[in-house]
């Protein structure tokens, strides 16, 4: 008898099958009809399954060409929004570093204004006890005078004091 020729996939006839089929047929040229004929749709049912596959294949090179693509645009975006952000602290580090130096100039400014005038305060207290020393010595002598036209005018001996000295007295 005449058993299946083929790769023995489980299209392929058992030895058991072709006998009953050489029994139930007859001739064995049907029989070998038979199973060329068995053997051509098995070998279109796997060219079919091969052209299924590469298609499956293509799709999915198809679709990773996509990703990739995509992924680039992506990529792309994400570097100019690096740079954009990173054009950004660099202005932002420039204009701290300028507003940092201007703090240090205001606040020697501010100390330097502070001590100016804590020296006015100093000179203001000190004109102030010339002044009354001043006046009170003055005071002093139109009363110790026997003149009565030495009239101790207080007001106009301190705007006279004051325009004396004005680099004593600044005047605001």
């Amino acid at each position: 008898m005449a058993s299946s020729s083929g790769s023995g996939s489980s299209g392929s006839l058992s030895a058991a099958t072709t006998a009953a089929l050489a029994a139930g047929a007859g001739t064995e040229e049907e029989l070998r009809a038979l199973m060329e004929q068995r053997r051509a749709k098995r070998m279109l049912s796997n060219r079919e399954s091969a052209r299924r596959s590469r298609m499956r294949k293509q799709r999915h090179l198809d679709d990773l060409t996509a990703q990739a693509a995509h992924l680039r645009r992506e990529n792309a975006h994400v570097a100019t929004a690096l740079g954009l952000t990173t054009q950004g602290l660099l202005a932002v580090d420039a204009e701290n570093a300028v507003l940092r130096t201007q703090a240090a100039e205001l606040a020697a400014r501010l100390a330097s204004l502070n001590d100016i005038l804590a020296c006015m305060n100093t000179n203001a207290a000190a004109a102030a006890g010339a002044v009354a020393v001043s006046l009170t010595a003055a005071a002093s002598a139109v009363s110790a005078s026997s003149d009565p036209y030495l009239a101790f005018d207080g007001a106009a001996a301190l705007d006279d004091l004051l325009r004396s000295c004005p680099e004593m007295f600044p005047l605001c």
